[in-house]
């Protein structure tokens, strides 16, 4: 997909994506006679797809529109079936849970633009923005969403290993142990599934750059569903967790600082939230119960992350400007740190 600079939409664009343009504009009454009304903004921090602002001028000359088009990265169907994320977006949509979807063209959509900022790393330090994203994503948890409610967390692990491994050199298959994380995948499963959980809708991608605030309401938005499935929620909460190691946006985003993994005090005044959020004090147990799950299940989600990273530059999926296949090596390195603090009682 040719756009990549500030500019208008050039002419090696696909035609596809000119013609959807020009009917969105017409929808709103804006005649678009010249391509070069199409005005580009590249916007930063996507690791997945490619995001731009477009805006154009309206038949009263002095306001300008605005639309997000997003441009599927290169073989991220290997993640995800595109059929069913865009079905989930567009039920998202009728929740009222995130922008609408305004046209299609075969590489990537166009969605409406929503009118507030994305969070940053630090955003989500903080102790009022954090309560709100934790009653937003119990909410998002809650959604009843159309098809199966079944985990998809260990058959997309498996799925993934099985491609890490097809894709990956034997150097570099040696390198992140990938003939034992089978067994791995199979530990983690049996140990994280005893007892009572609580499934739900998760997001499974809760970085900063998928949270966006309004910031005369405060109303949170969550974007970008590519990974959502049902899953247990305490592996959302450690997806989040986990995600405050980042920063997209440094001169290093592949680079992740646990030093500023989030303590247990804060883990705990997120979770409090979050289940306070439904109306009801939580009791002190029930925030610790929900505490120890999210932090055990940060192992499967460095697993997760760390397959992910591997296929992205093995798999020739991304072409985005992102060390993917050393943020892996960084999530399998924290993976072995975390197991034998997070299941102490067991053993290979």
């Amino acid at each position: 997909m040719a756009i990549k600079k500030n500019g208008f939409i050039p002419s090696c664009a696909p035609e596809e994506l000119k013609e959807v343009l020009k009917a969105v504009a017409s929808e709103w009454g804006d005649m678009i006679k010249d391509m070069e009304e199409f005005h580009v903004v590249p916007l930063k921090g996507a690791l997945t797809n490619e995001v731009f602002q477009i805006n154009w001028p309206t038949k009263h000359g002095d306001l300008h529109q605005k639309v997000l088009v997003r441009v599927y990265g290169e073989g991220v169907e290997v993640f995800f079936n595109r059929d069913e994320e865009i079905r989930t977006f567009e039920c998202m949509s009728k929740h009222g849970q995130g922008p609408r979807l305004l046209g299609r063209f075969p590489d990537g959509r166009i969605e409406e633009f929503i009118h507030a900022r994305t969070l940053s790393a630090a955003d989500l330090r903080d102790p009022e923005i954090s309560s709100l994203v934790a009653a937003k994503l119990r909410e998002f948890h809650n959604l009843d969403m159309p098809g199966p409610k079944d985990v998809l967390l260990w058959k997309r692990l498996r799925t993934w290993l099985s491609l890490s491994k097809k894709f990956c050199s034997p150097e570099a298959a040696k390198e992140f142990g990938l003939d034992i994380l089978g067994d791995e995948i199979s530990i983690l499963e049996k140990e994280l599934s005893q007892g009572y959980q609580e499934i739900g809708f998760c997001h499974n991608d809760l970085q900063y750059g998928n949270i966006m605030m309004d910031e005369e309401t405060r109303v949170i938005t969550l974007i970008d569903y590519e990974y959502a499935s049902y899953n247990p929620i305490a592996y959302d909460l450690a997806n989040h967790f986990c995600e405050m190691a980042a920063n997209y946006h440094s001169e290093t985003p592949h680079i992740l600082d646990f030093s500023i993994y989030p303590d247990t005090e804060e883990r705990r005044r997120f979770i409090r939230a979050y289940i306070a959020s439904s109306g009801d004090e939580p009791s002190d147990a029930e925030v610790e119960q929900l505490l120890v799950d999210a932090e055990k299940y940060t192992l499967a989600n460095h697993l997760f992350w760390g397959l992910w990273g591997i296929i992205s530059v093995t798999g020739h999926v991304n072409k985005i400007d992102f060390d993917y296949l050393e943020y892996a090596r960084q999530r399998f390195q924290q993976y072995w740190f975390k197991k034998t603090l997070a299941l102490e009682s067991l053993t290979l």
